[in-house]
């Protein structure tokens, strides 16, 4: 009997040294490259529940949607404040099977990997839907599903050649114990609380009592509702102990393993003690368990600025090793990083192999939603790239950043910047197009997360101001795309089936200020565009893999400089002989024009359009024949000038459109 088929039949281990792990057998292989691959983000519970029907697909025209606004069955009318507290407070439904359910919706969408927030058992009293407060480590939390779903899921996508990553914390435990009554510890907001008062201490509050199924203190763990699992993490040594402190570091503290930032409890969520011997192993062993039985083939490593370098490369090489002990030669392990740019370079270059890449959750963020939305000017996107550049945010050399780096649009933080998606107040709808496309044709790992292809932006404008934290919470990053008629009962009473596990007196936190309506809608104009890039991306490696370069621009009137915001953004991918020019339009109201620069070495006497997004979205609605400028197939003549350049004219592209032009128009076969 294998080892999946072993464990899948008995009860979840109790205590993971116990695990006998297997060895060189075979499993589904890495990513040979993971620039080849483009990322999708999603937290299972806001995801889908894998009941949505198409009579329930939520109107694409989002001007009047007061329809999906249903009154409560008490017959009280639709409430903001109840939606908004829907999505803050409760489970909405989501499930692993739903996820499984919307691979051929992923798939369509040109998505190869899917990144899937934490499915691990929550405390069964609390409401962390998201995930990041983990009970039970060796189990998943019944509200996602069960061990044997997230096996399928992860089959079920390597059928498709798809690939799973999944959500990984090994920094911070759940609120599964509690500080004794009465000290400064117990209380998250007392003055005294946490290890602020020294910069750098070993202090620890003593430990008070285990949490029972209701939370309530109890004299020792009797059940799988008790406490923290597996077993090993049953120990008081195993946690920091410091009580909730200050999460910010300073440069020379980054890397002081007895920094506050490093030992303090996030809110009510429990820091562990990787410094304690054992406590690494046997959390390492844990997510070894989960590699070997799902074939998983990745980690995204949560709060990785909170833990000291050396224990991260010591849990991320053992991670490693083990992975390619099974054949997994390429084990995907990307580090959220808080805290900048600067954090993230320095763990980069601090961990090397161990780590492959970070989130691009800082000042890159902010920038690259800027020159997307025409407010900032894209020179300072390009020049996060050139190591030698002292504009920061500088993300390192072109040619080794595509493979450190993930890019991030939108996520379920926002740690830098107002907590609204992008699409919050774009114009035109699709404007999103413009940050995806420098997502997806320049240097790194392009991620996309869930709802970006459908344009999510929360309700309409004059609904928003009602909205309780609107711009400061993180709910509204977070919609149910399954759009719930109702979320899930409060506690543990939404452990039950339905309906008494359903608040029936709260709406469902669906997209748009909705409920009861979803938004799987593979006609959607950003949809059909993401997956027109996505498409266009595996079609040639030049802009996989090619340097990057930006490209000057010529207005009337103007010589060639770099345009300012608002203006055509332009871009170079080189590889070898190739060249791939990306043009985007970075205005969202008016179509733009120049003339753009290209390689005057490697170009011929033209260049072919290989991708128009305006020209997708137009086919895909089979309304007819694009009529608009610069075709796919059509050529474009690069013009040679006398001072030794050359370049090509590109007129009236559309408002946060884009091109592509290559001089090799053939794609890989």
């Amino acid at each position: 009997m294998g080892f999946r088929d072993r464990v899948l039949g008995e009860a979840r281990p109790e205590r993971v040294r116990n695990v006998a792990l297997p060895r060189r057998q075979s499993y589904f292989p890495s990513a040979a490259d993971w620039r080849d691959e483009v990322l999708y983000f999603l937290l299972p519970d806001r995801f889908s529940d894998g009941r949505e029907v198409p009579g329930n697909l939520l109107p694409r025209d989002r001007s009047n949607l007061n329809a999906a606004r249903p009154n409560l069955p008490t017959g009280e009318t639709w409430s903001w404040e109840r939606w908004a507290r829907s999505g803050a407070e409760r489970w909405q439904g989501g499930t692993i099977r739903g996820i499984t359910s919307k691979l051929d919706y992923l798939q369509g969408l040109g998505v190869t990997t899917l990144w899937v927030g934490p499915v691990f058992k929550q405390r069964g009293h609390l409401d962390t839907y998201h995930g990041y407060g983990v009970q039970d480590f060796l189990e998943v939390d019944p509200r996602f599903g069960s061990r044997q779903d997230l096996v399928d899921l992860v089959s079920a996508a390597h059928d498709r050649d798809l690939r799973i990553i999944l959500d990984i914390i090994f920094n911070h435990s759940g609120s599964n114990w509690l500080y004794p009554p009465g000290t400064p510890a117990a209380d998250p907001n007392h003055p005294e609380n946490g290890v602020h008062k020294a910069r750098y201490t070993t202090g620890q509050y003593d430990f008070g009592s285990w949490r029972g199924q209701q939370g309530e203190p109890i004299a020792a763990i009797q059940s799988g509702e008790d406490g923290a699992w597996p077993a090993e993490l049953q120990d008081a040594g195993h946690y920091t102990r410091a009580g909730s402190g200050s999460l910010d570091n300073t440069a020379e503290d980054l890397f002081n393993p007895l920094a506050e930032h490093k030992r303090s409890d996030f809110e009510d969520l429990r820091d562990f003690d990787l410094g304690n011997p054992g406590v690494l192993t046997d959390l390492a062993l844990c997510y070894k368990y989960w590699i070997a039985l799902t074939d998983c083939d990745g980690f995204r490593l949560d709060t990785l600025k909170h833990v000291s370098p050396n224990q991260a490369r010591d849990f991320c090489g053992t991670i490693k090793e083990f992975a390619n002990n099974l054949g997994k030669a390429n084990f995907l392990l990307i580090g959220e990083i808080a805290g900048g740019d600067f954090n993230e370079s320095r763990y980069l270059n601090a961990l090397q192999r161990n780590l492959n890449a970070a989130l691009d959750i800082g000042e890159m963020r902010l920038t690259l939603n800027g020159a997307a939305k025409g407010l900032v000017n894209a020179h300072q996107y390009f020049k996060a790239f050139d190591a030698s550049s002292d504009v920061e945010p500088n993300m390192g050399s072109h040619r080794n950043l595509g493979l450190r780096h993930v890019s991030i649009l939108d996520d379920h933080d926002h740690v830098f910047g107002t907590k609204l998606r992008f699409s919050v107040d774009a114009r035109p709808t699709h404007q999103v197009i413009a940050g995806v496309a420098l997502q997806l044709f320049s240097l790194g790992i392009p991620c996309i997360y869930y709802g970006t292809e459908q344009a999510f932006s929360g309700p309409e404008p004059p609904e928003r101001q009602w909205l309780p934290g609107w711009g400061g919470s993180d709910r509204y990053l977070r919609e149910a795309m399954f759009g719930p008629e109702h979320p899930r009962a409060e506690g543990r009473t939404g452990l039950q089936p339905a309906p008494a596990g359903v608040d029936t007196g709260l709406p469902g936190f669906g997209p748009f200020g909705t409920a009861g309506r979803h938004c799987f809608d593979a006609g959607h104009p950003v949809y059909v565009r993401v997956a027109a890039l996505a498409n266009l991306r595996k079609q040639f490696g030049v802009l996989r893999y090619g340097r990057q370069y930006q490209r000057k621009l010529k207005l009337p009137g103007t010589s060639f400089e770099l345009p300012g915001p608002g203006e055509l953004i332009a871009w170079s991918r080189i590889l070898d002989d190739e060249e791939a020019l990306c043009i985007v339009n970075g205005n969202g109201e008016h179509a733009r024009g120049g003339d753009v620069e290209v390689d005057v070495n490697l170009n011929g006497s033209t260049m072919t359009v290989v991708l128009n997004t305006a020209e997708a979205a137009v086919t895909s609605q089979g309304t007819g024949p694009y009529q608009g400028s610069h075709p796919v197939g059509a050529t474009v003549v690069v013009q040679r000038r006398p001072d030794g350049g050359a370049h090509v004219e590109i007129r009236d592209v559309g408002p946060s459109e884009l091109l592509v032009l290559a001089n090799h128009p053939e794609p890989q076969s």
